[in-house]
């Protein structure tokens, strides 16, 4: 299981990585792991605004459909419309299969580090 130190995590498994005046958000490793196969993705659209801490995709595998979380809040610039057509490409790698960026207004105060986190993930 691979935990990035360059990025921010929940407890809910979302990861973030602020670039700037935009953030990054997918599934970290372990959240993949878990889950199964991934079948399908349902993201939000360009323009939509997502909440910290609150639900802003789906993700369905071969054991369940997860809601993911927002770890940030702000307007959604950029889907990664490749998963939308080949969602396994998020078992395949689950840090380099980004779901969406934002333009930042706020961070979740529930952000975790990768020490922390990896302390969850046993």
């Amino acid at each position: 299981m691979e935990i990035k130190e360059d990025v921010k995590y929940l407890e809910s498994h979302e990861w973030f990585k602020k670039e700037g005046n935009i953030g990054i958000i997918g599934i970290s490793d372990y959240a993949q792991s878990e889950m199964g196969d991934v079948v399908f993705i349902e993201l939000p659209e360009v323009g939509d605004e997502v909440t910290a801490d609150k639900a802003c995709a789906t993700v369905e595998s071969v054991k369940a459909v997860f809601e993911i979380i927002s770890p940030m809040t702000g307007k959604v610039v950029e889907i990664n419309e490749e998963l939308l057509d080949a969602p396994e490409k998020i078992n395949e790698d689950a840090f380099g299969s980004w779901f969406f960026k934002v333009e930042l207004k706020g961070e979740s105060s529930k952000l975790m580090d990768a020490g922390k986190y990896k302390g969850l993930c046993k």
